[in-house]
């Protein structure tokens, strides 16, 4: 019997669970709180008096120091200790557009706990734009960095520096920061009116960039090794010039970028592959965000990308006669390849976004079969959070620190070692191979992190060595923020 099912069978016979037992009470609030809060354990850099998350120290302190610059902070993706700029720029999107959809909705303290998280980023971001004609994309060469098991904190593997210098193409990792900056402009307008300039003009900057030098950054031969197969651009880049064309438009409300929605839509692929939204693929997430403009304005030379928005809610609804997202037994949406959940959580944001475009001006989406109402599109975003939380057949919570049963074993390096605060010694790249192998629980708490979750059959064996399942990503987190944000405030969504 697998390990897998071993657990199954345990969390059912001792621990009282049955298969889809609804949970009477679900803390959207407490959720948030926590979705906010793992954010502080991904940190690099020089931590901050208040940083939360005690067990983390200070790491990456030289990063940059090969092209004598600085390029400290920022986030580690994952469960390692590598920065790759293409998913960090996109969690960052993901933020920004929570707190600029939903940050209404957030306590004042939790606004800000967002906030900061956001400009742990994107103060991140403005460093790797800082040199004309050059973008930083990545500090960190990752197949060294997999064949340890340490804590960022004693990280002596060779902090490369990956950067991409015109002419040579960048325009999904450029587009991308550019998407980044922008939507970051809008989250912080109100608050920090100098800093939003700051981070709209470097915006449109790197999106030039991005656009007068076409191609994939894990094209370039001096990236590819460093990029692949790890966060490649595998869909193209043209999706990331029509997002961060799109993001700049709604940020500065100038028409030069409207023109280029128009212009552009057919040629850079807004048709196409309208099935998906994450972190290499920003179709079906374009075409909500560009759909306010045609649903707020009367924008009919966009039509087209609300067109699109339509068929892919409608490919979400199981009643629909366009319906083709596969889901779990347990009413997961499942998508082949590792990580799912961050399916599951961007695809619950922009369920919710859309409902709220159409709430505004009162529309249905046409399903063929059926209309579907807003309501409709938030009762999924809904089962989505919730089976995240644990209302699922292991009845666990896939949020670490969230409800009495999450994740103990987490692929992650600073949570599986002991701490630098309980063990100040040095852990050497190999010495932490004991941590990993172990079956112990994690010692390191990473509250609010969401795991890649259970397999196809809604199982989860809370195996550290299956980091398909088990290893966090700031990019499952991000897009989530906003849907507990919403829900916090919306339990019953109506």
């Amino acid at each position: 019997m697998r390990p897998s099912s071993l657990l199954f069978l345990y969390l059912i016979f001792f621990h009282g669970f049955s298969p889809l037992v609804e949970s009477s009470y679900l803390d959207y609030a407490d959720a948030l709180s926590k979705s906010i809060l793992f954010f502080e354990g991904q940190r690099s850099g020089f931590l901050p008096q208040d940083q939360r998350i005690g067990w983390r120290g200070n790491s990456g302190l030289s990063d940059g120091w090969m092209y004598n610059t600085d390029l400290t902070g920022g986030y580690y993706d994952a469960g390692d200790n590598v920065k790759f700029g293409f998913p960090m720029a996109f969690t960052t999107t993901m933020l920004a557009w929570s707190v600029i959809e939903f940050g209404d909705l957030m306590p004042p303290n939790e606004l800000r706990n967002a906030l900061v998280a956001i400009r742990w980023a994107t103060d991140y971001l403005l460093k790797t734009v800082s040199q004309p004609h050059r973008i930083f994309v990545q500090v960190g060469d990752p197949n060294i960095d997999h064949s340890c098991w340490e804590r960022p904190e004693d990280m002596d593997t060779a902090r490369s520096v990956y950067a991409v210098d015109a002419p040579n193409p960048a325009s999904d990792v450029a587009g991308e920061t550019a998407a980044a900056l922008a939507a970051s402009s809008m989250a912080f307008r109100s608050i920090d009116a100098g800093y939003a300039d700051t981070l709209l003009r470097n915006a449109v900057q790197v999106f030039q960039f991005a656009d007068n030098f076409r191609g994939a950054y894990s094209d370039n031969a001096h990236i590819r090794d460093g990029a692949c197969p790890f966060y490649c651009d595998f869909s193209g880049y043209q999706d990331e010039l029509l997002w961060g064309a799109a993001w700049l438009r709604r940020a500065s409300q100038d028409n030069s970028y409207l023109s280029y929605l128009e212009n552009n839509g057919k040629t850079l692929g807004a048709d196409d592959n309208i099935n998906e939204f994450g972190w290499d693929n920003k179709h079906a997430g374009l075409n909500v965000l560009v759909s306010k403009e045609v649903l707020d304005g009367n924008m009919y030379t966009l039509e087209s990308y609300k067109a699109s928005a339509d068929s892919f809610m409608c490919t979400l609804i199981p009643d629909s006669s366009s319906s083709h997202i596969e889901y779990t037994p347990g009413g997961l949406i499942y998508k082949p390849g590792g990580s799912n959940l961050q399916h599951a959580t961007t695809i619950s944001f922009i369920l919710l976004v859309y409902a709220k475009y159409l709430d505004r001006t009162s529309q249905t989406v046409n399903c063929g079969n059926e209309f579907v109402s807003p309501v409709l599109l938030r009762m999924q975003a809904k089962k989505q959070v919730d089976y995240i939380l644990g209302e699922n057949p292991m009845g666990l919570s896939y949020m670490v620190g969230y409800s009495n049963y999450f994740p103990q074993r987490i692929h992650h390096r600073g949570s599986s070692l002991p701490s630098v605060k309980d063990h100040p010694g040095f852990i050497a790249c190999k010495d932490g191979s004991i941590y990993f192998n172990s079956t112990n629980p994690n010692p390191n708490v990473l509250v609010g992190a969401i795991v890649g979750g259970p397999g196809e059959d809604d199982v989860y064996g809370d195996d550290r060595a299956d980091f398909r399942k088990s290893e966090p990503t700031t990019y499952i987190n991000a897009p989530f923020v906003g849907a507990l944000a919403y829900f916090a405030a919306n339990p019953n969504p109506s």
